[in-house]
């Protein structure tokens, strides 16, 4: 699978984006996936993950009640809907597929996309 990730964009502090990756490839739905983010001069980082039939998510505790992870299996697509967006959300984004193993660890994840970026103005 080949992953193409889009939507990102300069916005304001309480603002709203959505994230898309796009998968290439065929079985999209058998496919564990993840959002991660990387700040400059930081390590990459798990955002958020969900299961091939979307019916369980998981979003780390600094963005619970802000983003939604989701899919779309038809479009080949899943998505990272940011609301109230704060100056640290700051960062390029990356969707991965999991291959299995601690949902956290980006050596779980065997393909990436070549990310987004996502800026936040105060």
């Amino acid at each position: 699978v080949q992953l193409v990730e889009s939507g990102g964009g300069l916005v304001q502090a309480g603002g709203s984006l959505r994230l898309s990756c796009v998968a290439s490839g065929r079985a999209f739905s058998a496919y564990t996936m993840g959002w991660f983010r990387q700040a400059p001069g930081k390590e990459r980082e798990f955002v958020a993950h969900i299961n091939g039939n979307g019916g369980m998510t998981y979003h780390v505790d600094s963005v619970k009640g802000r983003f939604t992870i989701s899919r779309d299996n038809a479009k080949n697509t899943v998505y990272l809907r940011m609301n109230m967006l704060k100056p640290e959300d700051t960062a390029v984004y990356y969707c991965a597929a999991f291959r299995g193993g601690n949902i956290y660890d980006i050596h779980s994840y065997d393909t990436w996309g070549q990310g987004t970026q996502v800026t936040v103005s105060s």
